[in-house]
């Protein structure tokens, strides 16, 4: 299988991190490497990284290419996907944050790519899928958007929960780590409280994850009401979601949980007093924290951790998997 990265920043330098040194991933090469940035930049910011800690291997540079642990991947540097020969590429990774129209995303099929996964939300997206979630309607779409970290850590959880009881109504709020898209110092934005400095206050704000329930769990379309908190910690975000239940299981919710976990592909458990920098790295798209559970009547109380960064490329991998299988 062979992928192209279209962007090489937080996500796209933490999907080859996670192809290069976990393990399961021989069978992928990554072809090419696609951003705007400077090649000893990108060569730079993947050696080391503030959240991983530095590349356990080498990397170097050589003409217009990373030489990492001994392999060549070339880097270009286009503006413009239809620039690039993706001829022998099966699923073109867009990691760029940046495309929102099936017209951009189309030019990375013209330029030969067979499949363009894009690793954010895209309402023009031929289907936007999540695995443990709605990972059965992928069908033949040849592009896809993988959603947002907080939907994959949250749909699967809800679809989890609804098929077993069924949800009434429900609202989430992500506690989620300060990003790019918020400024270091104070600073105009159009959110007025998104303007404030990111690493100082903890900044209500919306998610993108509640309108995503409603495409990806469409069964639960306008049950569930969403918000979220950033906070002043560089990885790792976690779920608190109150949800009404139409019926209770025969055994308590905590085990219910635990039997859901182990029964999916991308849900996670922690029976541990946990703090965030424990799910550092943690492949899974949510791991629920049992200890964190309440129970009052039909409503309960679930809270999990996930990394943003981590989780989420994991989910862009396999997700690129089951494209290129088909």
């Amino acid at each position: 299988m062979r992928v192209a990265l279209n962007g090489f920043g937080r996500i796209g330098r933490t999907v080859l991190r996670q192809l290069l040194c976990a393990p399961g991933h021989a069978d992928i090469t990554v072809a090419l490497i696609n951003d705007i940035a400077p090649l000893d930049s990108c060569a730079y910011l993947f050696r080391y990284d503030s959240v991983f800690g530095p590349y356990p291997g080498t990397v170097t540079m050589r003409d217009a290419a990373l030489e990492i642990d001994g392999q060549t991947i070339p880097v270009s540097h286009s503006r413009d996907l239809s620039t690039l020969d993706l001829t022998d590429i099966d699923v073109l990774m867009d990691c760029t944050g940046t495309i929102s129209t099936l017209t951009h995303a189309r030019l990375g099929l013209d330029a030969g790519a067979r499949n363009v996964l894009i690793s954010g939300p895209c309402d023009e997206a031929e289907r936007t899928i999540v695995l443990g979630a709605n990972d059965e309607t992928l069908g033949d779409a040849r592009i896809v958007s993988n959603a947002s970290c907080t939907t994959n850590a949250l749909a699967p959880l809800l679809r989890a929960i609804h098929d077993s009881c069924g949800i009434t109504q429900g609202h989430m709020t992500t506690i989620h780590c300060y990003t790019g898209s918020q400024p270091m110092v104070d600073a105009p934005r159009g959110d007025f409280a998104r303007s404030r400095a990111g690493a100082v206050s903890m900044v209500p704000t919306t998610t993108s994850a509640t309108r995503l329930i409603d495409t990806v769990v469409p069964a639960l379309a306008g049950r569930i009401t969403g918000a979220a908190v950033r906070v002043p910690v560089i990885s790792v975000s976690a779920v608190d979601a109150v949800l009404t239940l139409k019926t209770l299981p025969d055994i308590p919710f905590a085990d219910h949980l635990r039997n859901l976990a182990n029964a999916s592909p991308v849900l996670g458990i922690t029976e541990d007093p946990t703090v965030s920098t424990d799910l550092r790295a943690r492949p899974e798209s949510l791991v629920i924290a049992l200890p964190e559970t309440i129970v009052q009547g039909h409503q309960v109380r679930v809270f999990g951790w996930y990394d943003n960064e981590w989780g989420f490329s994991a989910r862009m991998i396999d997700m690129a998997r089951r494209m290129a299988a088909r």
